[in-house]
């Protein structure tokens, strides 16, 4: 019999190892015939610093706080617990075998205890989790493949099992009458088995090693058949894609990828005519959309924070990264569409995503999810002409009138005569005594609601006796909105004229600080214009206010509000530029008491205006904004504020269609009372 057991262990691992060789060097052949990425090669020794932190650290896990420490053990004890392993291979020929060296060392045999005690609590209770959250509405596990992770569970608790059993054994053939720290936790076992004789206890021992090489290895085969398997790949990919993730020391948001064509940029000036713009097919896929396509646990962390998918849309982050998946490593031709009808992405999938960012942000393995769909975006808009209706206006506009809504550029000054202070308008060069351009943006200078924002900015500037200036007519849209619908050809044309007016203004200024109150124009100036070669010190209205209240340039009183107050996180500030305490020091330095929404910071809440949806009807499911507002008003506080000219338009218009009586005010303008009494 220990002949054959040992034949049959060996066996299947020789052909588990060669299955996974096979299928290791077809993905890699795989993930070489896609589209080059050369951006993801730079500084490998901070990449390489950052994937240990988060994935020692875990991270991102973390913000899940039970299932991420269950999952840290469950994690360490894949590796932590190969020793076991190799113990096993011994046994079935040996059942004295023991690690040379190490094997009876008590350090080594009492953490490899402690860590698969810890490895069977940690998958128990993970298994718990997902028992009771498939249970709850949207729940984050809708639409995962249940059955492989319940395999892969399974598996893990059997090799506990194995270890465990085979510690009890080896304690009872060692003849130990006496608890003692080499058997510190397999005590109970080692009491269970001390009964058996001898020659049973060997024959066990040869059985349960030959079971635990078993179910390791058939767990290899089983992964090496099904590369789709993310819930299993991810343990050996995600250490990869985090790596080579987009932004080293930070989620991949703030500016949108380059638009790459066979891994270069895209020459709009004088396009190739085998240029691929965007992601339209299977082919057009970088390697390292792949890698994220594949990295994939299904663990549905980033569908649970999805506004789409919160109100009742058909984007779901984590069905969408798996359907390209499928698509991809599925038997087709390359120049199979993506997106549309019979095609893996529904138009309406698309276009549902807001750019918030929230699936990026929770993301445990770094997937790019944004960058996805916005390259999607780009080949509809600019191969297809595929799009919303009600962004082909939105184009038209930006293209005669430079901003999104079509008003007359010679209007963009109005909100100047409205202030009953001096606000400087320059034409030509910025002079030297002036220290911030101040932007005004779009929405700033030709929105009610935002106008008031722009106004209690300059005044608030003024009286703290700053030196800023204003471009007026010369402003043009920053492009935000064209870009995140995937008009990339319109951004580039707004982008070009703005930076030939920031390069006519500040001149060989050395320092080009600019202020600005839209997130959107502080991350697309700020992050995206860098793309172009040109950098700017970008200053977001409440980091500037903050700094003025704090050297007392501002002098506020906090008893003077005394009043509640909740405040909402533009997705732009806050998870796309990581700004979340400037706004909160403002409001408590204002005389507020902040009553915190449940969903703050990088768990805020979409009011559902980004990724060009401020200008697309919401046609499917509730209204992003109303589910936003609802939370605000249930915190009973009689104000929201906010700190961007969307976020001001969205939940203003959700107040007045809930027939609230809160009021929203920009951050600013609750300074701006406080301070002036």
């Amino acid at each position: 019999m220990k002949l054959a057991l040992a034949s049959i262990s060996y066996l299947i691992t020789a052909v588990a190892l060669v299955l996974l060789a096979i299928r290791v060097r077809q993905l890699i052949a795989i993930y070489k015939k896609q589209q080059p990425d050369p951006t993801r090669s730079n500084d490998k020794a901070a990449r390489l610093k950052n994937m240990l932190t988060e994935v020692l650290g875990h991270t991102k896990m973390l913000k899940f706080t039970g299932s991420g420490i269950a999952h840290w053990f469950v994690m360490i004890g894949f590796g932590a617990l190969f020793g076991t392993l190799v113990t096993a291979y011994g046994q079935v020929i040996n059942p004295e075998f023991a690690l040379p060296v190490i094997g009876h060392f008590v350090g080594y045999e009492l953490f490899a205890e402690a860590i698969g005690a810890l490895t069977g609590v940690g998958i128990v209770t993970l298994i718990g989790i997902r028992q009771v959250t498939r249970f709850r509405m949207l729940n984050r596990f809708s639409g995962s493949g249940m059955g492989k992770a319940y395999y892969v569970e399974a598996t893990i608790l059997a090799v506990v099992f194995c270890v465990f059993a085979l510690r009890g054994l080896e304690g009872a053939l060692a003849g130990e009458t006496e608890w003692n720290w080499h058997y510190a936790i397999s005590w109970p076992a080692v009491l269970v088995f001390n009964s058996m004789s001898t020659a049973s206890i060997e024959s066990a021992i040869v059985i349960v090693a030959t079971l635990k090489i078993v179910v390791s290895m058939t767990w290899f085969i089983v992964i090496a058949s099904n590369l789709t398997m993310g819930v299993a790949w991810h343990r050996f990919l995600a250490f990869f894609n985090i790596f080579y993730k987009r932004n080293i020391d930070k989620p991949a948001l703030g500016a949108l990828p380059e638009m790459l064509s066979k891994g270069k940029p895209v020459n709009f000036e004088d396009p190739a005519e085998d240029d691929v713009f965007g992601l339209g097919t299977r082919g057009d896929i970088s390697w390292k959309g792949l890698l994220d396509m594949t990295s994939c646990t299904e663990c549905g962390r980033c569908q649970s924070q999805c506004p789409a998918w919160h109100t009742d849309k058909p984007l779901s982050p984590k069905l969408l990264i798996m359907a390209m998946r499928d698509h991809a490593m599925a038997k087709v031709v390359e120049t199979e569409n993506l997106v549309g009808e019979n095609a893996p992405i529904a138009l309406d999938v698309l276009w549902s995503c807001t750019s918030c960012g929230a699936c990026v942000e929770e993301c445990p393995v770094d997937i790019e999810h944004v960058d996805h769909i916005v390259n999607m975006r780009r080949f509809q808009v600019l191969v297809e002409s595929e799009f919303p209706t009600e962004l082909g206006g939105t184009f038209r506009n930006l293209e005669k009138s430079g901003n999104p809504w079509g008003a007359n550029k010679q209007d963009r000054e109005g909100w100047i005569a409205e202030c009953d202070f001096p606000v400087r308008v320059v034409s030509g060069e910025l002079p030297e005594e002036v220290e911030y351009l101040f932007w005004v943006g779009c929405a700033g200078a030709y929105e009610e609601r935002a106008k008031k924002t722009t106004k209690a900015v300059a005044e608030l500037l003024h009286m703290a006796g700053v030196n800023f200036a204003v471009l007026g007519k010369r402003e043009t849209c920053t492009g935000d909105p064209a870009r995140r619908s995937g008009n990339e050809f319109l951004y580039q044309i707004l982008a070009a004229e703005n930076i030939e007016t920031f390069k006519e203004t500040f001149g060989n200024r050395g320092v080009k600080k600019v202020v600005v109150t839209c997130p959107h124009c502080f991350t697309t100036i700020g992050k995206d214009y860098a793309q172009s070669g040109y950098e700017l010190q970008m200053l977001h209205h409440t980091q500037l206010l903050n700094t003025l209240v704090k050297e007392g340039k501002l002098k506020t009183s906090p008893h003077k509000a005394d009043q509640k107050i909740t405040f909402h996180d533009p997705c732009y500030l806050g998870r796309h530029n990581q700004i979340y305490a400037p706004p909160r020091e403002l409001l408590e330095a204002s005389g507020c008491d902040i009553e915190e929404m449940p969903r703050n910071q990088e768990r805020s809440f979409c009011c559902g205006g980004g990724g060009g949806r401020m200008w697309m009807e919401e046609k499917i499911g509730t209204r992003i904004n109303l589910n936003r507002v609802d939370e605000a008003i249930d915190t009973g506080v009689p104000e929201v504020a906010v700190a961007c000219p969307f976020c001001r338009i969205m939940v203003g218009d959700g107040m007045v269609a809930r027939q609230s009586d809160v009021e929203v005010l920009d951050v600013a303008q609750v300074l701006l009372r406080n301070v002036k009494g």
